[in-house]
């Protein structure tokens, strides 16, 4: 019996992997473990601040197996997070992170939008920028 993979999952696999590593390699973490809690406590944040509609353009040019981890557990009927400071916002990725204290939710943050910036196309990182209050929009920079 051969076992046969599936191109379009591998290749998502591949990608979502050079995420975590680009994220890894930022924060000076020797494994991908904690960037992908970092990964996933951003983007849960990053989602629940952004318009609906901006969630979807978003998630689209999120790597498949991203995707699913930026839509998980995810209500849209409850979607109504308005943090306004940055304060909150890093609250809000803290708490995500709460099984490890060790992660800086501010330093996580930062680099997951780097990353994030550096995979998505520029005039969808400048729309989820506008999306964002002031505050939270200096986390990108």
């Amino acid at each position: 019996m051969s076992t046969r993979t599936v191109p379009t999952f591998e290749s998502s696999i591949h990608t979502s992997n050079v995420w975590l590593k680009d994220i890894a390699k930022i924060m000076g973490w020797p494994d991908q473990a904690k960037a992908y809690r970092a990964l996933r406590a951003s983007l849960h944040a990053l989602r629940d601040r952004l318009t609906l509609a901006e969630v979807g353009d978003l998630a689209s040019q999120l790597p498949m197996l991203i995707r699913g981890l930026y839509y998980e557990g995810w209500q849209p009927a409850h979607h109504a997070s308005k943090e306004r400071k940055k304060r909150e916002f890093l609250d809000h990725v803290a708490a995500e992170l709460h099984d490890d204290p060790t992660i800086d939710a501010e330093e996580a943050a930062r680099a997951v939008f780097q990353v994030i910036e550096n995979h998505i196309s520029p005039g969808e990182i400048e729309d989820v920028k506008r999306t964002l209050p002031r505050e939270i929009r200096v986390l990108w920079q």
